[in-house]
């Protein structure tokens, strides 16, 4: 059986704000496996277990371009390894050059975005070349270029560290940036329920069929039971159903009708999210530390 550590029952509890102890359990009972582990504590605990399963755990910033008449607009993500310098100057004015250059030249990939020229040379050569003076690693994580039925907006949130690019048709620019923002704030997978990948839904059947299986009640009942929560997951992650945050008493679907309007597509990106970062035991660290001093110090006597 693979051994509980005291970091992996802290970085489970991290990610899901369950109980150390029922943490400890569901590593236990997981065998170790983090993933797996969480999706434990889903079935056990309910949604609570999963109050933080998205956040992030990367540094950087997403960057946006949109064209003057807002038809066509790109967003990217671009990494590094601390907080610090995703706040400098150099990393951000790159991050939005490489905004501008994926708009305007529609790159198929990372790959050919990194070999584009830039400033005499090309991306990645930049890029390197900026590791050098900041001293730590960047990388181009991901971008989408967007072409607009109707026009677009942005909304850039918490430092850059998340950005909306959502494309409407009708409605004022305020109307346009409340629903950016609204997004930013729900984080929706898909624009509506016909969108929200397979995988996911799957993934959440799975944990709703564990949970309704445990109440004891026939197996008509726990089908029922199932759908309704797979149904109740599709309008919490469709952005046309969810309830508007400046206005719960209306879906935001509603809100654009109302007001004529449509909300044609979005994109969302959150930095680092789905990447994991690398969890450190600072107790253990330094324990570590000073038990390599003594040893160290002992030879040499």
């Amino acid at each position: 059986m693979a051994e509980i550590t005291a970091g992996m029952v802290k970085e489970l509890r991290e990610k899901t704000d369950a109980p150390m102890m029922e943490c400890k359990k569901a590593l236990s009972e997981a065998g170790g496996d983090m993933e797996k582990a969480e999706e434990i504590l889903r079935v056990k605990l309910g949604n609570k277990a999963t109050k933080a399963a998205s956040r992030v755990a990367a540094e950087g910033v997403c960057a946006i371009f949109i064209s003057a008449d807002q038809k066509l607009g790109a967003i990217i993500e671009v990494n590094c390894e601390t907080d610090f310098v995703a706040k400098n100057d150099d990393f951000l004015a790159m991050s939005s050059a490489l905004a501008k250059m994926v708009a305007d030249a529609n790159p198929a990939n990372v790959e050919a975005l990194s070999a584009m020229p830039m400033n005499g040379t090309t991306v990645d050569e930049a890029r390197k070349a900026l590791i050098g003076k900041i001293g730590e690693n960047m990388s181009i994580r991901r971008f989408m270029r967007v072409d607009a039925v109707g026009v677009l907006t942005s909304y850039i949130h918490g430092g850059a560290k998340v950005a909306t690019l959502v494309d409407t048709t009708g409605g004022d620019v305020l109307l346009a940036k409340d629903v950016a923002m609204h997004i930013a704030a729900t984080k929706p997978k898909s624009l509506d329920a016909s969108g929200v990948a397979a995988e996911d839904i799957a993934k959440e059947r799975s944990v709703a069929e564990a949970k309704a299986a445990e109440s004891g009640k026939p197996a008509e009942i726990v089908a029922k039971m199932v759908d309704g929560s797979i149904a109740k997951f599709l309008k919490e992650v469709s952005l046309l159903s969810q309830p508007f945050v400046k206005d719960d008493k209306q879906t935001v679907e509603q809100l654009m009708k109302s007001k004529g309007a449509k909300v044609n597509g979005f994109t969302l990106y959150v930095v680092g999210e789905g990447i994991e970062k690398k969890v450190t035991d600072f107790a253990a660290e330094v324990a570590e530390q000073a038990a390599a001093a003594a040893a160290k110090a002992k030879s040499a006597a």
